[in-house]
């Protein structure tokens, strides 16, 4: 039996999450099958906006079935506030996917744009111009948490060339596009 193999990408936030499906192609290229961003209202209080999150990261995994979940590794920020958010939405992500039993890793942002643009100090427009180029996508994918969330799983298909190997053979899941 066939069945599609997919890298989930999320770039975590609590306001904004970023997401990628990523379907594993030729030389370190995929195609995006759903990018965007998740979204929770700042009006809502803390437990109702991860609550939200929840629900449409699992809908997103219950529906692709995703093999691979690549995470965003959170590094300290300067600003405190946003810095628990993202660690929050980073958490209800990985215990997820490891709820699923999808293999979970997590990338620094320098690694991801050093495997994405060539250069670990890369700015936010050389990541998204670069998501557009290995996806062969029309325009640059916006906002820049959509073109992060799939340049952590171009990042980890460039770490595990055997899923670009036999993308149709190896994987747990099935999916519908959705980009």
């Amino acid at each position: 039996m066939l069945v599609r193999v997919f890298v989930l990408g999320v770039d975590p936030g609590l306001s904004r999450c970023g997401y990628a499906v990523i379907e594993p192609g030729r030389r370190g290229r995929g195609t995006a099958r759903a990018l965007g961003v998740l979204r929770t209202s700042p009006e809502l209080e803390v437990p109702q906006r991860l609550a939200q999150l929840k629900f449409d990261l699992a809908n997103l995994m219950d529906e692709y079935r995703p093999r691979v979940l690549a995470v965003e590794r959170i590094f300290f920020q300067n600003n405190i506030r946003t810095a628990v958010g993202v660690a929050q939405a980073s958490g209800l992500a990985l215990a997820l996917g490891a709820d699923r039993g999808i293999a979970v890793v997590e990338y620094s942002p320098t690694e991801v744009k050093a495997v994405v643009a060539g250069d670990g100090r890369a700015d936010k427009q050389q990541v998204q111009t670069m998501v557009q180029v290995l996806l062969e996508l029309p325009t640059p994918p916006r906002p820049a948490d959509a073109a992060d969330a799939a340049a952590l799983a171009l990042c980890h298909l460039a770490h595990d060339p055997t899923l670009g190997r036999r993308p149709s053979v190896i994987g747990r899941g099935a999916g519908g596009a959705r980009a």
